[in-house]
């Protein structure tokens, strides 16, 4: 897939009222060390602590009511797993999230 304007312009349209709209904060420290001007954007905020529920949250609204009704397969060591966990739940839909044995607790 490429992406384009229209195709960003899409994913933000989905995402409206869905997720925290985060914030992008300069960073003094970071600039100073790097000579550069740094700035973070705090996803930590999201419900599931990072910005890959964005991704998530796209792809599922995206699909056609026979892929819905035959659920979502999420396969992640973490942070992915947990937005298409988080928002699978929120829209009804069946998901079986598979992680390797050895992820840590904090992610499961």
């Amino acid at each position: 897939m490429t992406v384009t304007a229209q195709s960003i312009r899409a994913a933000a349209a989905v995402l409206a009222d869905q997720i925290i709209d985060t914030p992008c904060l300069y960073s003094r420290t970071l600039s100073a060390i790097t000579g550069a001007e740094v700035y973070l954007k705090f996803e930590n905020l999201q419900f599931t602590a990072s910005f890959k529920e964005r991704g998530a949250l796209v792809k599922l609204r995206s699909l056609t009511p026979e892929e819905r009704a035959a659920g979502v397969l999420g396969v992640s060591a973490g942070n992915h797993a947990q937005g298409v966990a988080y928002h699978a739940k929120r829209l009804g839909l069946r998901a079986v999230i598979v992680m390797q044995r050895h992820t840590p607790h904090v992610k499961v």
